[in-house]
């Protein structure tokens, strides 16, 4: 597959060359970190509503996120959408999405 020149093609190349199955759908985890944590519970909800998975990680060893989970065939243009759609939903609460992975089957 010919992916384009940017973070999110560089991560499906390297699926890619590791055997990834793009024909089969996967649960890919979309993280959406705060400039200030807790993130709003206004901010919560309106994820929430939209990504019932929604699961909130309080800072530990690493910072405090929110995950969100999809299940769908992988490709650019899903992974590129989630997150530019919950990086502009949240943005008012100082939010955004631009990470995102996928477990890869080890059979």
């Amino acid at each position: 597959m010919n992916w384009p020149n940017d973070a999110d093609g560089d991560v499906l190349r390297r699926l890619e060359d590791s055997g990834f199955d793009f024909s089969k759908p996967c649960l890919i985890d979309f993280n959406v970190d705060f400039r200030n944590w807790p993130p709003s519970p206004s901010a919560v909800s309106l994820l929430s509503r939209e990504y019932p998975s929604l699961k909130m990680y309080e800072p530990g060893e690493f910072r405090g996120y929110l995950l969100v989970q999809v299940f769908a065939l992988m490709t650019y243009e899903l992974v590129t959408g989630v997150q530019e759609s919950i990086s502009d939903a949240m943005a008012p609460f100082g939010g955004r999405c631009d990470s995102w992975g996928v477990l890869q089957d080890p059979n």
